[in-house]
């Protein structure tokens, strides 16, 4: 089974840390459903605070050391969710809408197995950051094996056609966050240094400032209208 592509970011501008951050400390036995789960490095953070955990992920996707604390759902999501044991509390969707074809028909899908009240927390890229404008500007468009121009993404979306999936999925926005360009990515060797720490701590605060050019990602927190209906 090859090397998955995507590994936990533990920069604390990340995605994957502003992702667990939107969410309680203590799980006290919460249900997740995690959609895209990868090598499950999410769960297994949040089934140590407490949370009980459901992975979704398709055969080839999630590596040979998945962890026992997370349940791993075989499944190809471009068919929809498969049956699923619980409803949950959460369901997170970290960087995986932008790599189907049909996104908001999973979304619809996905308001079955939450319970009212229940909220939907998702990473989503910029496709209106400034490192992907100046690209398109200068006439390129590379295919990249992650991050903004990673080649297995379909669409390529900012803020407001973010905004429109959601809606369309049946979803209200409840509060967005964002990340900033992760430098220490490019910088491995060094990404855990103070002066990368602090180039990041900058872009994190630009991308506050201006979200629609220096976000990298949306971290967004999505909640079921109270009238909403459920699609079948």
């Amino acid at each position: 089974m090859p090397a998955p592509v995507y590994q936990f970011k533990d920069s604390p501008y990340s995605s994957h840390s502003v992702l667990l951050g939107r969410l309680p400390s203590q799980g006290n036995g919460a249900t997740v459903l995690d959609v895209g789960c990868g090598t499950g490095y999410i769960g297994a953070i949040l089934a140590s605070r407490g949370y009980t955990v459901s992975g979704i992920e398709r055969q080839d996707g999630y590596g040979n050391a998945f962890p026992a604390t997370v349940d791993l759902i075989e499944a190809d999501l471009e068919q929809g969710l498969p049956p699923l044991p619980r409803q949950f509390d959460y369901v997170i969707c970290a960087d995986i809408l932008e790599h189907l074809r049909e996104p908001a028909r999973l979304l619809r899908r996905v308001r079955d197995v939450m319970h009212p009240g229940s909220a939907l927390i998702a990473s989503l890229p910029n496709s209106g950051n400034i490192y992907f404008r100046l690209n398109v500007l200068l006439g390129r468009f590379p295919r990249h094996d992650r991050g903004l121009f990673d080649r297995t993404h379909l669409h390529f979306y900012v803020l407001e056609g973010w905004k429109e999936l959601l809606a369309e999925g049946g979803f209200r926005l409840q509060s967005l966050e964002v990340t900033g360009i992760p430098v220490g990515l490019a910088m491995p060797a060094h990404a855990r240094t103070a002066p990368v720490r602090a180039v990041e701590r900058m872009a994190y605060e630009l991308a506050r400032i201006w979200k629609t050019l220096f976000a990298y990602q949306f971290v967004v927190t999505a909640r079921l209208p109270s009238d909403a209906t459920r699609s079948r």
